[in-house]
């Protein structure tokens, strides 16, 4: 059997002063704050065995990637499967954790908390992250590869691995800003998962993700 990991980094902390759930849109980048997580998540992952590097669309997750690649030698390949979870709250003051509940114009976006009704369907996160997953472990067979992505698909990805069920509670992800979750493969076989926090513990509910 040949063992390969795959190392989720999400992203470092955004300037985001008006406090946007801004998921997808344009013209989000990294904080000051957010670009020392990056700086330490490149230290965490100089010395591994890395040899492919996949990233997210999203400013915020190319400009996490910048020190990596740069730490590590490799250039960056875009992956569109690692981008964030579409999210009808988007552009908004207000998310389904924050003060959704207490509108009533909101209230038919919350009729199914399990799919979610709000947003990308926890299913189909999990099988396009599965997919980049599964690209990168290939491009990167017996050594190691790196994808810049978000806290809902890489904590959707990890929840479904697991075997856990999908909907669950946001406050409980274990996800911060900057961290890496690993996952091994040995083959095609996931044989383990682990969780670093190189970019320091943060608030996992941040907004945007």
């Amino acid at each position: 059997m040949t063992r390969t990991t795959v190392h989720l980094v999400r992203h470092g902390e955004v300037h985001n002063p008006e406090g946007i759930l801004y998921g997808r849109l344009p013209g989000y980048g990294l904080s000051d704050t957010g670009r020392e997580q990056a700086k330490r998540v490149a230290l965490h992952l100089a010395g591994a065995d890395v040899t492919a590097l996949f990233v997210s669309p999203m400013q915020r997750a190319q400009e996490t990637a910048e020190p990596v690649a740069a730490a590590l030698g490799l250039e960056p390949v875009t992956e569109d499967r690692l981008i964030e979870a579409a999210n009808a709250f988007e552009g908004q003051h207000v998310s389904v954790g924050d003060g959704a509940l207490r509108k009533p114009e909101y209230w038919p976006l919350l009729r199914n908390p399990f799919r979610p009704s709000w947003g990308e369907p926890y299913l189909e996160i999990a099988h396009r992250m599965l997919g980049a997953a599964h690209r990168a472990r290939a491009a990167a067979v017996g050594h190691e590869a790196v994808c810049v992505s978000h806290q809902l698909p890489i904590w959707t990805l990890r929840r479904f691995l697991a075997g856990q069920r999908l909907w669950h509670n946001p406050t409980h992800r274990q996800c911060s800003l900057g961290s890496v979750t690993s996952f091994v493969f040995d083959d095609e076989s996931l044989v383990d998962i682990a969780y670093a926090e190189p970019g320091g513990t943060s608030d996992p509910t941040a907004t945007g993700a």
